[in-house]
Protein backbone atom coordinates (compact mmCIF):
# COMPACT_ATOMS: atom_id res chain seq x y z
CA UNK A 1 0.00 0.00 0.00
CA UNK A 2 1.06 3.35 -0.86
CA UNK A 3 2.47 5.46 2.06
CA UNK A 4 0.21 8.60 1.49
CA UNK A 5 -2.65 5.77 1.66
CA UNK A 6 -1.59 4.65 5.76
CA UNK A 7 -1.51 8.72 5.88
CA UNK A 8 -5.44 8.75 4.57
CA UNK A 9 -6.65 6.08 6.72
CA UNK A 10 -4.42 7.50 9.88
CA UNK A 11 -6.47 10.90 8.89
CA UNK A 12 -9.89 9.00 9.20
CA UNK A 13 -9.33 7.32 12.33
CA UNK A 14 -8.37 10.52 14.19
CA UNK A 15 -10.97 12.04 12.76
CA UNK A 16 -13.72 9.38 14.00
CA UNK A 17 -12.02 9.38 17.65
CA UNK A 18 -11.85 13.10 17.44
CA UNK A 19 -15.49 13.86 19.22
CA UNK A 20 -14.55 12.49 22.25
CA UNK A 21 -11.65 15.42 22.71
CA UNK A 22 -13.91 18.11 20.36
CA UNK A 23 -17.54 17.59 21.77
CA UNK A 24 -16.31 18.44 25.26
CA UNK A 25 -13.93 21.57 23.89
CA UNK A 26 -17.13 23.18 22.01
CA UNK A 27 -19.21 22.83 25.10
CA UNK A 28 -16.68 24.47 26.75
CA UNK A 29 -16.67 27.24 24.45
CA UNK A 30 -19.93 28.04 25.11
CA UNK A 31 -21.39 26.06 22.04
CA UNK A 32 -24.85 25.01 23.29
CA UNK A 33 -25.04 27.11 26.23
CA UNK A 34 -28.12 29.54 25.38
CA UNK A 35 -29.80 26.06 24.94
CA UNK A 36 -31.74 24.71 28.28
CA UNK A 37 -32.24 21.40 27.33
CA UNK A 38 -28.81 19.79 28.27
CA UNK A 39 -29.54 16.88 25.92
CA UNK A 40 -30.31 19.31 22.93
CA UNK A 41 -26.55 21.15 23.76
CA UNK A 42 -24.85 18.06 23.46
CA UNK A 43 -26.43 17.29 20.28
CA UNK A 44 -25.71 20.82 18.85
CA UNK A 45 -22.12 20.33 20.00
CA UNK A 46 -21.89 16.86 18.47
CA UNK A 47 -23.50 18.12 15.02
CA UNK A 48 -21.09 21.04 14.98
CA UNK A 49 -18.06 19.16 15.45
CA UNK A 50 -18.70 16.60 13.10
CA UNK A 51 -18.86 19.42 10.42
CA UNK A 52 -16.03 20.58 11.83
CA UNK A 53 -13.71 17.34 11.80
CA UNK A 54 -15.01 16.08 8.44
CA UNK A 55 -14.31 19.06 7.06
CA UNK A 56 -10.78 19.37 8.29
CA UNK A 57 -10.16 15.21 7.47
CA UNK A 58 -12.08 16.19 3.92
CA UNK A 59 -8.84 18.85 2.94
CA UNK A 60 -6.02 16.66 4.71
CA UNK A 61 -6.76 13.70 2.91
CA UNK A 62 -7.63 15.46 -0.60
CA UNK A 63 -4.25 16.88 -0.16
CA UNK A 64 -2.40 13.45 0.41
CA UNK A 65 -4.11 12.08 -2.52
CA UNK A 66 -2.97 15.33 -4.63
CA UNK A 67 -0.72 12.87 -6.80
CA UNK A 68 -3.64 9.88 -7.38
CA UNK A 69 -6.23 13.37 -8.33
CA UNK A 70 -3.12 14.59 -10.56
CA UNK A 71 -3.26 11.22 -12.80
CA UNK A 72 -4.47 10.93 -15.97
CA UNK A 73 -4.55 7.59 -17.27
CA UNK A 74 -7.54 5.96 -18.44
CA UNK A 75 -6.33 2.05 -18.59
CA UNK A 76 -8.86 -0.14 -17.44
CA UNK A 77 -11.49 2.29 -17.21
CA UNK A 78 -14.72 2.94 -18.74
CA UNK A 79 -15.29 5.61 -21.11
CA UNK A 80 -17.04 8.51 -19.24
CA UNK A 81 -20.68 8.04 -20.89
CA UNK A 82 -20.03 4.68 -19.40
CA UNK A 83 -19.25 5.51 -15.70
CA UNK A 84 -21.73 7.75 -15.89
CA UNK A 85 -24.44 5.21 -16.98
CA UNK A 86 -23.37 3.09 -14.05
CA UNK A 87 -23.21 5.70 -11.54
CA UNK A 88 -27.10 6.56 -12.28
CA UNK A 89 -27.61 2.60 -12.23
CA UNK A 90 -25.53 2.18 -9.23
CA UNK A 91 -28.30 4.76 -7.47
CA UNK A 92 -31.36 1.99 -7.90
CA UNK A 93 -28.76 -0.89 -7.60
CA UNK A 94 -27.60 0.50 -4.16
CA UNK A 95 -30.99 0.87 -3.07
CA UNK A 96 -32.34 -1.93 -4.28
CA UNK A 97 -29.46 -4.33 -2.02
CA UNK A 98 -30.10 -2.20 1.19
CA UNK A 99 -34.10 -3.14 0.63
CA UNK A 100 -32.82 -6.71 0.08
CA UNK A 101 -30.26 -6.70 2.55
CA UNK A 102 -32.85 -5.28 5.12
CA UNK A 103 -35.48 -7.38 4.16
CA UNK A 104 -33.22 -10.63 4.98
CA UNK A 105 -32.33 -9.16 8.46
CA UNK A 106 -35.91 -8.90 9.14
CA UNK A 107 -37.96 -11.66 7.49
CA UNK A 108 -35.68 -14.52 8.27
CA UNK A 109 -32.82 -13.37 11.08
CA UNK A 110 -35.62 -11.40 13.09
CA UNK A 111 -33.68 -8.28 13.22
CA UNK A 112 -35.60 -5.24 13.43
CA UNK A 113 -35.69 -2.99 10.68
CA UNK A 114 -34.55 1.10 11.21
CA UNK A 115 -31.38 2.00 12.40
CA UNK A 116 -30.38 3.38 15.65
CA UNK A 117 -27.29 5.37 13.85
CA UNK A 118 -29.31 7.08 11.53
CA UNK A 119 -32.02 8.01 13.56
CA UNK A 120 -29.13 9.15 15.50
CA UNK A 121 -27.90 10.99 12.89
CA UNK A 122 -31.37 12.76 12.03
CA UNK A 123 -31.82 14.09 15.19
CA UNK A 124 -28.44 16.11 15.55
CA UNK A 125 -29.45 17.10 11.76
CA UNK A 126 -32.55 18.79 13.61
CA UNK A 127 -30.53 21.01 15.87
CA UNK A 128 -27.60 21.58 13.34
CA UNK A 129 -28.90 21.63 9.53
CA UNK A 130 -25.58 21.95 8.78
CA UNK A 131 -24.52 18.42 9.18
CA UNK A 132 -26.32 17.36 6.40
CA UNK A 133 -23.54 18.32 4.24
CA UNK A 134 -21.37 15.54 6.41
CA UNK A 135 -23.98 12.84 6.17
CA UNK A 136 -24.65 14.00 2.38
CA UNK A 137 -21.76 14.62 0.77
CA UNK A 138 -18.24 14.71 2.73
CA UNK A 139 -18.89 11.79 4.57
CA UNK A 140 -19.99 9.12 1.68
CA UNK A 141 -16.85 11.15 -0.29
CA UNK A 142 -14.31 10.04 2.54
CA UNK A 143 -15.67 6.51 2.74
CA UNK A 144 -15.63 5.30 -0.95
CA UNK A 145 -11.54 6.95 -0.88
CA UNK A 146 -11.03 4.31 2.42
CA UNK A 147 -13.25 1.48 1.94
CA UNK A 148 -13.36 1.40 -2.04
CA UNK A 149 -10.45 3.12 -3.33
CA UNK A 150 -7.78 2.43 -0.96
CA UNK A 151 -8.76 -0.74 1.18
CA UNK A 152 -10.73 -2.72 -1.49
CA UNK A 153 -8.54 -1.45 -4.50
CA UNK A 154 -4.96 -2.37 -2.66
CA UNK A 155 -6.44 -5.56 -2.03
CA UNK A 156 -8.34 -6.18 -5.37
CA UNK A 157 -4.58 -6.04 -6.95
CA UNK A 158 -4.22 -9.29 -5.14
CA UNK A 159 -6.72 -10.71 -4.52
CA UNK A 160 -10.23 -11.98 -6.69
CA UNK A 161 -13.20 -9.27 -6.38
CA UNK A 162 -15.14 -11.74 -3.83
CA UNK A 163 -12.14 -11.58 -0.73
CA UNK A 164 -11.52 -7.78 -1.54
CA UNK A 165 -14.84 -7.03 -1.55
CA UNK A 166 -16.02 -9.15 1.66
CA UNK A 167 -13.29 -7.86 3.83
CA UNK A 168 -13.87 -4.03 2.77
CA UNK A 169 -17.73 -4.39 3.19
CA UNK A 170 -17.37 -6.15 6.92
CA UNK A 171 -14.70 -3.09 7.88
CA UNK A 172 -17.34 -0.82 6.11
CA UNK A 173 -19.86 -2.20 7.73
CA UNK A 174 -17.90 -2.83 11.52
CA UNK A 175 -16.67 1.44 11.11
CA UNK A 176 -20.67 2.01 11.44
CA UNK A 177 -21.10 0.47 14.73
CA UNK A 178 -24.26 -1.39 14.31
CA UNK A 179 -23.20 -5.02 14.20
CA UNK A 180 -26.75 -6.10 14.08
CA UNK A 181 -26.98 -4.27 10.33
CA UNK A 182 -24.02 -6.15 9.52
CA UNK A 183 -25.66 -7.99 6.77
CA UNK A 184 -27.31 -4.25 5.51
CA UNK A 185 -24.02 -2.34 5.45
CA UNK A 186 -22.17 -5.47 3.79
CA UNK A 187 -24.40 -5.39 0.75
CA UNK A 188 -24.12 -1.70 0.33
CA UNK A 189 -20.14 -2.20 0.52
CA UNK A 190 -20.53 -4.68 -1.80
CA UNK A 191 -22.28 -2.69 -4.22
CA UNK A 192 -20.47 0.60 -3.99
CA UNK A 193 -17.00 -2.47 -4.77
CA UNK A 194 -18.78 -4.04 -7.95
CA UNK A 195 -19.12 -0.41 -9.16
CA UNK A 196 -15.82 0.59 -9.07
CA UNK A 197 -14.17 -2.67 -9.90
CA UNK A 198 -16.71 -2.75 -13.45
CA UNK A 199 -15.81 0.76 -14.36
CA UNK A 200 -12.62 2.01 -12.57
CA UNK A 201 -13.68 5.31 -11.71
CA UNK A 202 -14.19 6.35 -8.18
CA UNK A 203 -16.72 8.85 -8.85
CA UNK A 204 -19.12 6.14 -9.51
CA UNK A 205 -19.59 4.96 -6.31
CA UNK A 206 -19.44 8.15 -5.05
CA UNK A 207 -22.19 9.43 -6.84
CA UNK A 208 -24.24 6.27 -5.90
CA UNK A 209 -23.36 6.41 -2.32
CA UNK A 210 -24.22 10.47 -1.65
CA UNK A 211 -27.15 10.00 -3.87
CA UNK A 212 -28.69 7.44 -1.72
CA UNK A 213 -27.61 8.93 1.63
CA UNK A 214 -28.70 12.33 0.58
CA UNK A 215 -32.23 10.38 -0.55
CA UNK A 216 -32.55 8.44 2.66
CA UNK A 217 -31.57 11.63 5.14
CA UNK A 218 -33.84 13.87 3.34
CA UNK A 219 -36.32 11.01 4.00
CA UNK A 220 -35.87 10.30 7.11
CA UNK A 221 -35.68 14.48 8.34
CA UNK A 222 -38.94 15.44 6.27
CA UNK A 223 -40.71 12.71 6.88
CA UNK A 224 -39.64 11.45 10.22
CA UNK A 225 -43.30 11.36 12.16
CA UNK A 226 -44.81 9.68 8.97
CA UNK A 227 -42.34 6.71 8.95
CA UNK A 228 -42.47 6.89 13.08
CA UNK A 229 -46.48 5.91 12.51
CA UNK A 230 -45.85 3.76 10.22
CA UNK A 231 -43.46 1.65 12.73
CA UNK A 232 -45.82 1.60 15.08
CA UNK A 233 -48.81 0.00 13.00
CA UNK A 234 -46.32 -2.16 11.64
CA UNK A 235 -46.10 -3.35 14.92
CA UNK A 236 -49.25 -3.34 15.94
CA UNK A 237 -49.59 -5.82 13.24
CA UNK A 238 -47.04 -8.04 14.25
CA UNK A 239 -49.06 -8.16 17.83
CA UNK A 240 -52.10 -8.88 16.10
CA UNK A 241 -50.82 -11.90 13.88
CA UNK A 242 -49.01 -13.46 16.70
CA UNK A 243 -51.89 -13.61 18.81
CA UNK A 244 -53.92 -15.89 16.50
Amino acid sequence: MKRQYWYVIITYIIMQLSGIVGVPLLRFLGVGKHVENKLVAAKLASGYWAVISFAIAFFIIIFFLREDIKQRHTRHRVSLPVAWMWAISGVFLSLFAQSLAANVEWRLLGIEPGSENTKRIVEIIQVTPLLMVVTSIIGPILEEIIFRKIIFGTLYQKYNFFISALVSSLLFAIVHMELEHLLLYAAMGFTFAFLYAKTGRIFVPIFAHVTMNTFVVVIQTLFADEIEKIMRQTEQIQLIIGGF
